[in-house]
């Protein structure tokens, strides 16, 4: 029991995090066509990713969750994993860790998981949408869409994982 409570998700995520990005596919399309140029297969990607979101946006934080009445960060990424791609993911940060290769913040793909060490033995993990945004479960806004560019997690960005 010691060994899962010090794998899940932290529970003390700032309120200041949420960076929720619209869902609008044409706005999505501009953006990216502005930086690179547009990769198909990812923007259709993103956009499944984005209507999960959609469907869990605001869904609450409960260590252990796995339903809409409350859901941890692994458990989101287990949940959307499923149901966007139609893969078995592990259920835990710890054993979500070990899934595929390491990837940099420079190589990161949507639908790459990203890391955090947000306490000691606390780890936190979200899917990458792209831009610098990942999808996660923040302990105290719940599902919500953050930027990997704010300071808080800057310093807790640990590893990124391609699948």
């Amino acid at each position: 029991m010691l060994l899962l409570f010090m794998s899940g998700c932290s529970s003390q995520l700032p309120d200041e995090v949420d960076a929720d990005e619209p869902t609008n596919l044409a706005a999505t399309k501009a953006r990216m066509s502005a930086a690179a140029p547009v990769n198909i297969k990812e923007l259709a990607l993103k956009k499944k990713f984005m209507a999960f979101h959609h469907e869990w946006k605001g869904t609450p934080y409960r260590y252990g969750g796995m339903s809409k009445r409350g859901v941890d960060c692994s458990a989101l990424v287990y949940l959307a994993y499923k149901e966007v791609l139609g893969k078995n993911l592990p259920r835990t940060t710890a054993d979500q860790k070990d899934l595929g290769h390491l990837v940099s913040k420079g190589e990161l793909k949507t639908g790459d998981l990203v890391f955090f060490k947000t306490g000691w033995s606390s780890r936190h993990v979200g899917i990458y949408l792209g831009h610098s945004k990942f999808l996660h479960a923040s302990a105290s806004k719940g599902v919500i869409i953050s930027t990997l560019n704010n300071s808080y997690w800057k310093r807790k960005y640990w590893q990124s994982r391609s699948l």
